[in-house]
């Protein structure tokens, strides 16, 4: 095999035709802005709605977007009675496509895209998409939230979008404006129709950050990048699934329990009633209600006078109700009793038999704690004597005494 084979670079299949045109430079402008072939044989038009409050900055601004156009041949209509845009080619126009550019802009406008960022898409290499995401979500208050996850906090999630996708991106009502290349755009709409699937776009946003630093290195661009991208699966358990878990749950929970040194057995929970497959017994209705108590019988009168009567019992049950609250405030609370002079004995008594108990303090020291109880002693056979019916002048003294001290 020589040197030049060996060199050779593999041309592609889809290429292998393709020869080089030496005619073919790139100072020539392949589309020129004239109309040698002459005007076209029909006249294509489009027209889109507007909503009411985008009136005041369409007028505003029709000047810039007619200037926009006819440079591209293409004629513009605002119609305000009927709240409608409409453009059309013209015998100027020489882009047979261009007219689906127009239409394209005139649907940006409505859908709330500045103009200045809307003439953009007459561009050749920009394209457009207008995702709808309003029939995604039932629940009102779940897409609010949801079309706020594509946003962000301050706008953060959607400014990583935009940078990562080169695409200008407006969230507005029902729908989501793109503004981007071809291949971009699949990657934005991809992204928004996910995060309305409940699917956080931050997953989306990884991949795209993980994929631009794959497309850096030369050595990975024939191979398959299945493996550096992240699989985010959102997975569903079976049913003998969630019951082993539960059950493993339960397992460390009793051996937490044995560490704690409680009781390992965890209070059961109440029994499930039987399932039968047979509905509930049906309730009576009012009116066989009203024929067993007898009340269906009733004349009128006699029904407005059980009525009446029902409601003065009512009443009055009431009213002695808030009378016996309104009593309370008066009512005494109770004291607690003086003792008796038989009580204050009594205890007397037990004090110094406790005291007894005790026991004595050591021999020879008398102190004034000891003389009180001799006195104590000598107070009570006083009033023994007086009490057993003696005329003993001690005991009358010791009984006044003790009358006086309580």
């Amino acid at each position: 095999m020589s040197d030049g084979e060996a060199t050779a670079p593999v041309v592609s299949k889809n290429k292998s035709h393709r020869k080089d045109k030496p005619w073919d430079t790139d100072d020539i402008d392949h589309y020129l802005r004239d109309n040698k072939a002459g005007a076209f044989t029909e006249e294509s038009s489009f027209a889109t709605l507007f909503p009411k409050y985008r009136e005041k900055y369409l007028r505003e601004v029709w000047s810039a977007v007619t200037r926009a156009l006819e440079a591209h041949g293409i004629a513009c209509t605002l119609d305000l009675v009927h709240g409608s845009m409409s453009v059309r080619t013209t015998r100027k126009t020489y882009d047979p496509y261009i007219i689906l550019k127009a239409r394209d802009l005139i649907k940006l406008l409505a859908r709330g895209v500045a103009v200045t960022q809307a003439v953009k898409i007459l561009n050749d290499d920009m394209a457009c998409d207008i995702i709808k995401i309003g029939n995604l979500v039932r629940n009102k208050e779940r897409f609010v939230k949801r079309r706020q996850r594509i946003i962000g906090p301050d706008g953060s999630t959607l400014k990583a979008i935009e940078l990562l996708t080169q695409c200008y991106v407006l969230v507005q009502g029902s729908t989501v404006s793109v503004m981007g290349p071809y291949k971009s755009l699949k990657e934005v709409r991809r992204i928004v129709l996910d995060c309305m699937k409940n699917i956080h776009p931050i997953y989306r946003i990884k991949e795209l950050m993980i994929r631009r630093e794959l497309a850096k290195d030369p050595k990975l661009a024939n191979e398959s990048w299945d493996r550096f991208l992240p699989q985010f699966r959102k997975r569903h358990l079976k049913t003998s699934e969630k019951t082993a878990k539960k059950n493993e749950r339960l397992e460390q929970k009793v051996e937490a329990r044995k560490a704690a040194g409680l009781d390992p057995h965890v209070p059961a929970q109440p029994a499930k009633k039987v399932y039968t497959p047979f509905p509930p017994p049906q309730m009576p209705r009012k009116v066989d209600l009203q024929l067993e108590s007898g009340e269906y019988f009733l004349k009128a009168h006699e029904k407005e006078a059980r009525e009446a009567a029902k409601k003065q019992q009512k009443q009055a049950e009431t009213t002695a109700k808030r009378r016996e609250e309104r009593a309370e405030a008066f009512v005494a609370p109770a004291e607690a009793a003086a003792p008796t002079v038989e009580e204050k004995r009594h205890r007397k008594r037990k004090a110094l038999e406790q005291e007894e108990r005790d026991g004595e303090e050591p021999a020879g020291v008398e102190t004034e704690k000891k003389k009180k109880k001799k006195k104590r002693k000598m107070e009570e056979q006083g009033m023994d004597v007086v009490e057993s019916g003696g005329v003993s002048e001690t005991g009358k003294k010791k009984k006044k005494r003790a009358l006086e001290e309580d």
